[in-house]
C-alpha cells in the first residue's frame, strides 16, 4: 500500500493542565464518511481543528499523503486549509451578504485582496457557485441575504462555500446541532452525497449515535480526549456506547438520539470494508 491518505500519529493537545486530545492515532486509507461521537468536552472539536490547523497540536503528527500537516506554516498552511474545508455549527456566514457572495467567499484563499474587496469574481466562479447551490437544492435563494434563510438552508450555503474550495476533505463540526430533525436529515444527506458522488472524505463531529449509524461508513468514539472506539456503525453496541458516553447501567439510547425518522433507507456501509 502507498502512502496512507490521512494519518494521525499520537496527536495530543494540552490546554494548560487540561489534556483535550490524548495521543489520538488512526489511519484513513481511502475516501469515506466518518462520524466522530462523544460527549461535549470529549475532544471532538479540538481533533478537527488540529487537522484543519485552526489549532496547533502540542505533540504528535498529522500527515496527508505524506505531507506533514502539523509542520505547515504561512502560505503552505493556508493552502492546506483550503484543501481541508471546515463547516461549523453556527454556519459562519456573512448575514447581510447575499448567498452567492457567501459561497464565493470559498475562493478567497486563491485570490488577491484587492479583487475580493471589490467583489470582482470571475464569471466562471459565479457559474460554479450557482451550480453548487443548485446541487444542494437552494439555487433559488442565491440573490437573498444569508440572514433571510432558515438554519437548514444557511448550513447548506456553508456546505456550498466549502465545496467552492474543491477540498479533498470536508470537516463538519456539529453541523446539525442547531437544526430541527427534518433539516438535520437534509444536511446529513447532503454531506453523504458529497462523499459518495465526489469521492471526498467527510469527517463530521456528531452528537448522536443514530446519525452516525445512519450516514457514516466508520465511527470514531472519543471519551476524555482518548479514542475509545473505532469501527463500523453496526459494531456500535450498547456496550460500546457506554464506553464512549461513560454511562452506567441505566444508559439509554434515547438520550443520544435526535429521533430523526429517516424516510429512506440508511446508506449502505461500504461492502468492500467487509471484503478486505
Amino acid at each position: 500500500m502507498g502512502a496512507a491518505m490521512l494519518k494521525f500519529d499520537r496527536v495530543t493537545k494540552n490546554f494548560g493542565a487540561n489534556c483535550a486530545v490524548d495521543a489520538a492515532s488512526f489511519i484513513v486509507d481511502r475516501p469515506m464518511m466518518i462520524g466522530i461521537i462523544g460527549r461535549s468536552g470529549a475532544g471532538k472539536s479540538t481533533l478537527l481543528r488540529m487537522l484543519n490547523r485552526l489549532t496547533d497540536a502540542s505533540s504528535g503528527e498529522i500527515a496527508f499523503d505524506g505531507l506533514n500537516v502539523t509542520a505547515l506554516r504561512g502560505a503552505a498552511k493556508r493552502s492546506w486549509q483550503s484543501q481541508c474545508a471546515m463547516i461549523f455549527q453556527q454556519f459562519n456566514l456573512v448575514p447581510r451578504m447575499d448567498v452567492v457572495s457567501n459561497v464565493l467567499h470559498g475562493t478567497l484563499n486563491r485570490r488577491s485582496t484587492l479583487s475580493t474587496m471589490f467583489n470582482l469574481y470571475p464569471d466562471e466562479d459565479i457559474h460554479r457557485a450557482i451550480d453548487i447551490l443548485e446541487r444542494l437544492g437552494i439555487a433559488e435563494h442565491a440573490p437573498k441575504r444569508a440572514e433571510a434563510l432558515s438554519g437548514g438552508q444557511q448550513q447548506r450555503v456553508a456546505i456550498a462555500r466549502a465545496l467552492m474550495q474543491d477540498p479533498q476533505i470536508i470537516l463538519a463540526d456539529e453541523p446539525i446541532a442547531s437544526l430541527d430533525p427534518m433539516n438535520a436529515q437534509i444536511v446529513m444527506q447532503s454531506l453523504r452525497d458529497i462523499h459518495e458522488q465526489d469521492g471526498r472524505t467527510v469527517i463530521a463531529n456528531l452528537h448522536t449515535l443514530d446519525t452516525a449509524r445512519c450516514y457514516c461508513d466508520r465511527v470514531i468514539g472519543m471519551r476524555d480526549g482518548r479514542i475509545v472506539f473505532d469501527g463500523l456503525p453496526e459494531d456500535l453496541t450498547t456496550g460500546a456506547a457506554r464506553e464512549i458516553y461513560g454511562a452506567d447501567a441505566s444508559f439509554s439510547e434515547a438520550t443520544t438520539s435526535t429521533q430523526i425518522e429517516t424516510t429512506y433507507p440508511a446508506p449502505k456501509v461500504l461492502a468492500d470494508v467487509a471484503a478486505q
